[in-house]
């Protein structure tokens, strides 16, 4: 078999993915008095627990090709909520931050793997893929809705 750095990408992918449900839960419960911010994340939560579910398959795949990984990178998951209208915005952005990751990481192996011609592969990023991007445009429309009240007006 041909060593190969895809299988530290999909470890990343799972990391990732497990973080940002992790994040996601707990903004979904930090700001439950903000509904459509409570349900939403919840959902989205539920969605990346799916995804890095579904990575299970692939990881056992490549795990025989791995090579030793020049550098680990893992994310940071968000360690608790903030308060306010301020804290929820600043949340929002670190969910940002997270899905953007998790979102190039899918692009990135969805080239590995048409590289590689992994149908399953290919199957799995068309179908999450799509999912994470409209994560960010959710948490892209609300930051933006939230932005001029939060940011002019005090408290």
């Amino acid at each position: 078999m041909v060593a190969m750095h895809l299988p530290t990408y999909l470890t990343l992918l799972d990391s990732s993915e497990r973080s940002l449900a992790h994040s996601y839960r707990l903004v979904s419960t930090g700001h439950a008095d903000e509904p459509d911010v409570h349900y939403a994340c919840a959902g989205f939560a539920r969605c990346c627990a799916g995804h890095a579910e579904a990575l299970t398959a692939p990881l056992h795949r490549y795990d025989d090709r791995r090579q030793p990984e020049p550098e680990r990178l893992y994310p940071e998951r968000l360690a608790a909520t903030r308060d306010g209208a301020i804290g929820l915005l600043r949340d929002l952005q670190d969910l940002y931050q997270l899905a953007n990751l998790v979102e190039i990481t899918w692009t990135l192996i969805g080239q590995a793997a048409y590289g590689a011609r992994d149908r399953a592969l290919i199957d799995l990023v068309a179908r999450c893929r799509p999912e994470i991007d409209a994560q960010l445009a959710w948490l892209r429309m609300r930051m933006q809705a939230a932005a001029p009240q939060t940011l002019l007006v005090a408290p």
